[in-house]
């Protein structure tokens, strides 16, 4: 008797510490692939950032897997797909090497912009749906123009440079613009040629001087003229790059590498959780002001990017 009361109490035991086991990893075996366009430190961080917040929601990282597009491209032509929950994309190139083969598992991209997404999806034939989405990197147009307002509330006049795939944009800017009560003065670029004669037009009827993310307008070859340009007709430009930023914009909104990964852990854990991913883009949800202070006080302005964000923030209630 006493024999099968200890043997008892050990079955107890053993069944008490498998239910704790159990406990710790509630998802059992998930596997969630996280594919990097490179090893660039954006993509670490975010990788980074992503595993931790799956961590905290209960994903052991026994259970997440990382791979860089170029190798998972080859693992795909060999047909030799991982068995996956869930892919996440982290820039262009790995978004590309997930949607041009339909892998057996939902897809969120993330760090990328939205021309970049579309462009793909246009590309590759495929729609958004509960199994493919994106969290972009562009800022919403009406948090933009409410930090100008915040941070340049005597500028009535906002510059754009449209290219190619910033120009879908125009319309909602427009409409975005009018209800703030600012007034657009708008260059289409078909060519970058034509930077060095519509620019001097546009900085001469605005304000402030709003960059929009095009390839075609704002790259490594035009971003110092362009720069240059708006401080000698001493029009404050407001970017989207903390690089933007230190090369002499005056403000820059942009959501950081950690930021990113963050908000698409909490998406992956509802689609570990069993719910699809959202059948339309997702905005970034967290951001960050960036402030040249030296280039602001040249043209007599002081900001402050910490109460700038946080004026933000209260605006767009975010906890």
């Amino acid at each position: 008797m006493r024999v099968q009361r200890r043997l008892l109490w050990l079955c107890a035991a053993a069944w008490l510490l498998c239910g704790a086991a159990l406990a710790q990893t509630p998802l059992g075996q998930v596997r969630v692939m996280i594919v990097s366009s490179d090893p660039a430190p954006a993509y670490a961080q975010a990788v980074q950032a992503l595993t931790d917040g799956l961590a905290r929601l209960g994903v052991a990282p026994a259970q997440i897997s990382q791979s860089f597009a170029s190798d998972l491209a080859l693992r795909l032509q060999s047909d030799q797909a991982p068995r996956q929950d869930i892919f996440v994309a982290l820039g262009s190139e790995a978004a590309q090497v997930l949607l041009a083969r339909k892998v057996p598992a939902p897809v969120l991209c993330a760090l990328l912009p939205r021309s970049s997404f579309e462009r793909l999806l246009r590309s590759n034939g495929r729609v958004m749906s509960g199994r493919l989405s994106a969290i972009y990197l562009d800022q919403p147009l009406a948090r933009q123009l409410t930090l100008v307002r915040l941070a340049l509330p005597q500028a009535g006049r906002l510059g754009v440079l449209w290219g190619p795939e910033s120009f879908g944009n125009a319309r909602s800017l427009q409409l975005q613009a009018a209800a703030y009560g600012v007034s657009l003065s708008e260059v289409v670029l078909g060519r970058v040629e034509d930077l060095s004669t519509s620019l001097p037009e546009l900085l001469a009827d605005s304000d402030v001087l709003l960059a929009l993310p095009d390839p075609l307008v704002f790259n490594s070859s035009t971003i110092q003229n362009i720069l240059l340009s708006s401080f000698r007709a001493r029009v404050p430009m407001v970017a989207f790059s903390p690089a933007y930023v230190r090369a002499g914009a005056v403000l820059a909104l942009y959501t950081t590498p950690e930021q990113a990964g963050q908000q698409a852990a909490e998406q992956v854990w509802q689609v570990l959780q069993g719910k699809p991913l959202p059948d339309h883009p997702t905005e970034p949800n967290d951001f960050e002001v960036g402030v040249n202070a030296h280039v602001a006080r040249s043209l007599g302005l002081t900001f402050d990017g910490i109460s700038l964000r946080l004026a933000l923030r209260r605006l767009e209630r975010l906890p």
